[in-house]
């Protein structure tokens, strides 16, 4: 997959589901729920016990057809770690910019971590291809994103923190390009229960609310 490809299935799907799971078993399960449900992306954290055989499994069984991501990765030594492990993009918690460096020496897509407008500035100039804003909903959710937009309306952001099926369009309508969704959409409740068809369920709400949303967005320019 291009960087090209990568880049323009994340901003497509519109949302980035951040998969931090207690086993590597239930990280893929959760994907492979997700994916019944039409959300084509997903990040696995590398707090996830397994994490790089999580990754490689889901690689291996989908290919192309999911656009998979590796999360909290704090060093470029992970990040090239992850990505011969099949991951196509890497989001950090933090702005660390050897990892934007390694991530762009290869091509692959970066979306670190950055909250304060010179972070989120310093990030953009780096390279990062989206800013992942965190975290955001602790700064005053979708309002936090339309004030950072004002001076950088060049830069793509994507908020993690605070997002939910009632939050997902306030973002996207306040500037986000897309939106990283983490324990509204993957909880450890269900998956204890065993229930992934839940997230298949949540799955479809998320794409038809950033469907409406964008609708909405085009209807009013």
């Amino acid at each position: 997959m291009t960087k090209q490809q990568i880049l323009a299935n994340i901003l497509s799907v519109g949302i980035v589901p951040v998969v931090r799971t207690a086993t590597a078993e239930a990280a893929i399960r959760s994907i492979e729920a997700l994916f019944e449900g039409g959300i084509t992306t997903a990040e696995i954290t590398m707090t996830v016990p397994g994490a790089i055989k999580a990754l490689e499994q889901i690689a291996a069984k989908f290919g192309d057809k999911i656009t998979l991501g590796a999360g909290t990765v704090l060093d470029p030594e992970t990040c090239r770690i992850c990505m011969l492990s099949g991951a196509e993009f890497f989001v950090t918690p933090a702005l660390n910019l050897k990892t934007i460096e390694m991530a762009k020496r290869y091509s692959k897509v970066i979306l670190p971590g950055a909250l304060t407008p010179t972070e989120v500035s310093t990030a953009w100039d780096a390279g990062a291809d989206i800013v992942k804003v965190f975290p955001c909903g602790n700064m005053g959710g979708p309002k936090y994103i339309k004030a950072l937009k004002g001076p950088f309306p060049q830069i793509e952001m994507a908020p993690t923190g605070g997002v939910n099926l009632e939050t997902t369009a306030d973002f996207l309508k306040a500037g986000a390009c897309s939106v990283a969704v983490g324990g509204e959409l993957i909880d450890a409740a269900t998956i204890k229960s065993g229930n992934y068809e839940v997230f298949t369920e949540r799955a479809k709400q998320y794409i038809e609310v950033v469907r409406k949303a964008r609708a909405e967005m085009a209807a009013a320019k």
